[in-house]
């Protein structure tokens, strides 16, 4: 495993980079990544390249033996050329540029911008593409699905809508544009859904928008691509993705890349609800799960973060390293620290680095070393990977579809998903997060909530999944749209009535009231947000609502189909419920249980096919102790151990 840094030399003086290095280099660092903002000191003006300082910059990690992460900075083009191309920029919804002097403010539609962003990538990859330091190259940083309303992005958007459609009649007839009078007589007035809360639009034409502004910079990263690899077939390729109001679909845009990369922020202030999940496992999975295979941080919490916002308190002990070594245990081959050093300049001076303002070393820089120490020890893990037994579907296109038209209050799409692996994760399973369309055969049990739009694909996944004999459950609103984002005219939940055995005769949206199930064995638990009336077909009530006008109806339903088992969950629950019903299908599937697990505390299991190696990661503000079922080898700490004793975001690593 490895461990590094962002490093932004162009913003220090030059007579810093040696002794930045050589510290580095001191304190164990293996990785640096450089120029991902660069591009206005690499080409000051049009045409005119310098590379000199860059040149130097690398020389010197070189020298160190610090692997390099190159990035092709097109996200903020320079000032010379928002100033002669205008037509570059994004264009808001009410018809003005952006304000340019912030970041990624570029038309990734534009075709002059990508005149500009090819050749600067050219002329990168030219000259260090085949430098031995250079080990990866990173496209662009944190591209989002901009919702750019320029000329080009509509004329685009257009053109996309006539290539999938073929004709005005049938985009009319897929988004019911009869609807306020609203049908197309022209393609020219089709508009970008920008100008008003989405909620107020055609669904229809949203999710679309979403579509295309998605696979926009997805279609930006391959251009990128194709041109660097053009240029040299064996460079390594990566972009880094965090999540925002506008995230792309990942599954599509890390698709020519070679493996996934992730900014990662995990909260310094725990909640102490237990209802509220604050790890970033679930999002350290979902990671994973975009092209089923390891992936790195290529941004970490260093400090308190801010800008943006009000500063948030400092990292708690333990935190620097918990949070890197729970990134490790969840399938990052490599994570680097934001930042280096704290910005004395710009609008992310008070974002923390790994050192403040003052250049001395503090707790965190020392922590930060510790853990560099602590990272070669696992280094045999590198050829270890991650087997689940099981998964949890996310369909961005889904998740979109849910902020577009919000059903009720409480209702969240990506809190059941995290739910759900919280729960399973509190008795020591591998997850898996991953696409509807992902090859499930191997897992023993499928999680895919909220089925709400459509797909046929997708479907017929989960229904193979459960006639070959696996076992799946299935969350209300799920069967209620078709690919266009229209409701399906037919009883839900439409397309997985069969599956599931049942019918659901009316639903009953209660947001923040709060109704009680009691399932099979007698357990009560809380549900709110939504209830769906079911009339079971050929299912078996799992609970039962106990009280409101729907009392004694089924609230959660089990159903053998073929050779396998379709639950469906007609309500939403708190995690008592979930940590339950996950319990049961652990031991219904046969599924390995860890029981009596302390609160907070995440077991992960990684191996090469001879070795097991378990993480424990004490992800709480209490010490905790977890005897083990034998005496175990500690790869961190390198004695044997039969009980381990873990401090706040302490992790240990053992062999099975």
């Amino acid at each position: 495993m490895r461990v590094g840094v962002d490093y932004y030399p162009e913003q220090w003086e030059s007579s810093m980079w040696q002794s930045d290095a050589e510290k580095m280099a001191q304190s164990g660092v293996k990785l640096v990544r450089l120029s991902d903002f660069a591009w206005s000191k690499l080409e000051p003006r049009e045409g005119e390249f310098t590379f000199g300082w860059l040149d130097h910059v690398i020389d010197i990690f070189s020298r160190y033996g610090i692997g390099i992460i190159l990035s092709i900075p097109t996200n903020c083009p320079p000032l010379w050329m928002y100033q002669s191309y205008p037509e570059i920029i994004q264009i808001r919804p009410d018809g003005k540029r952006l304000q340019i002097g912030n970041r990624g403010h570029r038309c990734v539609n534009s075709p002059v911008f990508v005149k500009y962003a090819r050749r600067i990538a050219c002329e990168m990859v030219k000259r260090y593409g085949k430098k031995k330091s250079v080990i990866v190259w990173q496209i662009d940083s944190e591209l989002e699905a901009y919702p750019c309303c320029c000329d080009v992005c509509k004329e685009k958007f257009r053109k996309w809508l006539i290539e999938k459609y073929n004709d005005l009649d049938s985009i009319n007839a897929a988004y019911g544009t009869s609807v306020w009078s609203g049908d197309y007589s022209d393609i020219s007035q089709i508009e970008p859904p920008t100008a008003y809360p989405k909620a107020w639009q055609n669904p229809s034409l949203c999710l679309d928008w979403y579509r295309f502004t998605s696979q926009s910079a997805a279609d930006f990263v391959k251009e990128i691509a194709e041109l660097v690899r053009l240029e040299n077939p064996k460079v390594i390729l990566t972009t880094n993705t965090v999540f925002s109001n506008n995230t792309p679909d990942l599954y599509h845009l890390f698709e020519e890349l070679d493996f996934v990369s992730y900014d990662n922020y995990p909260p310094i202030s725990l909640e102490a609800e237990e209802e509220t999940i604050s790890s970033h496992a679930f999002e350290l999975d979902m990671m994973r799960g975009v092209k089923g295979a390891d992936f790195w941080v290529m941004e970490q919490l260093s400090g308190p973060t801010g800008s943006y916002a009000y500063m948030s308190p400092a990292p708690k002990p333990g935190q620097i390293m918990g949070y890197a070594m729970q990134a490790f245990a969840h399938g990052a081959d490599a994570v680097l620290h934001f930042r280096w050093r704290t910005a004395a300049t710009g609008a992310e001076m008070f974002r923390h680095g790994l050192l403040d303002h003052s250049n001395v070393p503090n707790r965190r820089f020392y922590e930060f070393s510790e853990l560099c120490k602590s990272a070669v020890k696992l280094t045999p893990l590198l050829s270890t990977r991650l087997i689940a037994d099981i998964a949890i579907v996310y369909s961005p296109e889904i998740d979109h579809a849910f902020k577009i038209q919000p059903q009720v209050r409480t209702f969240d799409y990506m809190e059941q998903l995290k739910m759900f692996h919280s729960a399973f994760s509190h008795f020591g399973a591998n997850v898996d997060v991953v696409s509807g369309e992902a090859d499930l055969s191997e897992y023993k049990l499928v999680i895919a909530p909220s089925m709400y739009v459509n797909n046929s694909a997708v479907t017929e996944n989960l229904y193979r999944y459960v006639i070959n004999g696996g076992t799946l459950v299935l969350t209300a609103r799920s069967g209620v749209k078709d690919a266009n984002n229209n409701c399906i005219i037919d009883t839900l939940p439409t397309v997985y009535k069969e599956l599931a055995g049942i019918e659901i005769t009316e639903y009953d949206p209660i947001g923040e009231q709060k109704h009680v199930i009691r399932d099979f064995a007698g357990n009560e638990f809380s549900c709110h947000a939504w209830c769906d009336v079911i009339q079971a077909t050929s299912a078996k009530a799992y609970a039962e609502y106990t009280d409101g006008w729907y009392r004694c109806l089924p609230a959660v339903t089990m159903n053998r189909y073929c050779n396998g088992i379709a639950y469906y969950i007609g309500t939403v629950c708190g995690l008592d419920f979930y940590e339950s019903f996950a319990s049961n299908l652990m031991m219904q599937t046969g599924i390995p249980r860890l029981k009596d697990l302390p609160r907070g505390v995440e077991v992960t299991t990684r191996t090469n096919g001879k070795d097991e190696y378990i993480f424990f990661f004490n992800n709480s503000e209490k010490d905790v102790s977890i005897p083990l079922p034998k005496p175990m080898y500690s790869v961190i700490y390198s004695i044997v151990e039969d009980e381990l004793q873990l401090k706040p975001f302490e992790m240990d690593v053992v062999r099975k």
